[in-house]
């Protein structure tokens, strides 16, 4: 059956569809995720694959225009029937034709599929190949909600109960907002983090664009941490589809002895279970083979303490478009090994 291919420029079409697709929906292929990036001066677009005139699937693209070179973005997604091999093709010729008309280098896509080899086949047998470096977190970690808080605290690490216990009585209290000014606090506090672990942190206005976009439905919330008037930590923390998101995360060292995100994150996985989520996702952590000697091994062994369970998705998998992609391969493999991911 041939696949037709649209632009897609209805927000509700868009978000319809993604609802209805059980195991693959995520915020990273949302229609919020595009204006996310649209706000970021970015240009993105937005297909649909069509069968007999009925949506069958969606793709969100996203232009990169890297110092390394210009190339496409899939993000999550495409969101299709991966068992058949005919939309497998329609997303194939989609990404190679707006490759080639915007000039890009490569395409870098991150699909909702699980790490397994047969869905390693279907990219190989499409023409990619494992990318050198991540898009977006790939191992993940991620806790149940689907019972009482007081079944899921006693499932915690003892030390994660105890730590949590401890800011209560310490007096930390949790503070959440929907005002945008609040993310001058997480900018300063990634700052100090990033220079702690040596990395380079975002700009403010990149959490900008992300609480400008979500805010409009309301699914996204600022919390932070604050005793005796110091914040001490602070998170983004992202509700879409039943599914919480412990995005981005900032703390100090101003008083490292209060167990200040410890109650933070309790009060996060309290609130998704508030808004009817039955997943909270604690996103990145480090991959199993290099767990010691990644740079995420301390925010790993904090994640795993809450309790829950591993998920990994297929790496980032690079569409060559142009012979020097190469020059950008070797490159992102000596800039992975120089940053310790």
């Amino acid at each position: 059956m041939k696949i037709e291919t649209e632009e897609i420029k209805n927000k509700t079409i868009w978000e319809n569809f993604l609802h209805q697709q059980k195991d693959q929906v995520n915020f990273l292929h949302s229609w919020n995720w595009g204006e996310v990036h649209r706000l970021l001066r970015r240009k993105i677009f937005r297909f649909g694959f069509y069968e007999r005139g009925i949506l069958k699937g969606i793709c969100l693209l996203i232009k990169q225009e890297a110092a390394r070179g210009r190339y496409l973005e899939c993000p999550g997604g495409p969101i299709i029937n991966w068992q058949k091999k005919n939309y497998q093709i329609a997303f194939l010729n989609l990404i190679k034709n707006l490759g080639n008309k915007e000039n890009c280098l490569f395409i870098r896509a991150r699909p909702q599929l699980l790490n397994n080899l047969d869905n390693q086949q279907k990219f190989k047998n499409l023409g990619f190949l494992k990318s050198p470096m991540h898009l977006h977190a790939q191992d993940t970690w991620v806790l149940g909600l689907n019972k009482d808080e007081l079944l899921i605290l006693k499932e915690m690490r003892k030390t994660t109960r105890y730590l949590i216990r401890k800011a209560i009585r310490d007096g930390v209290k949790i503070v959440k907002s929907e005002r945008i000014k609040n993310l001058e606090i997480l900018d300063r506090l990634q700052k100090e983090t990033a220079k702690r672990h040596h990395f380079v942190p975002f700009p403010l206005k990149f959490f900008k664009a992300h609480f400008q976009a979500f805010i409009k439905d309301k699914q996204i919330v600022f919390f932070k941490a604050v005793w005796h008037k110091k914040v001490l930590a602070c998170a983004l923390i992202i509700f879409y589809q039943r599914r919480a998101v412990y995005h981005y995360a900032a703390s100090s060292l101003v008083a490292p002895k209060i167990p200040a995100a410890y109650l933070l994150q309790w009060e996060a996985i309290k609130e998704a279970k508030r808004r009817g989520c039955q997943i909270y996702d604690f996103w990145g952590i480090a991959p199993e083979a290099s767990a010691k000697n990644h740079r995420f091994a301390g925010v790993t062994f904090f994640k795993k303490g809450f309790g829950g369970y591993p998920v990994s998705y297929l790496p980032a998998q690079d569409l060559p478009l142009k012979w020097y992609y190469w020059f950008v391969y070797f490159f992102e493999i000596l800039r992975k090994k120089w940053r310790h991911l």
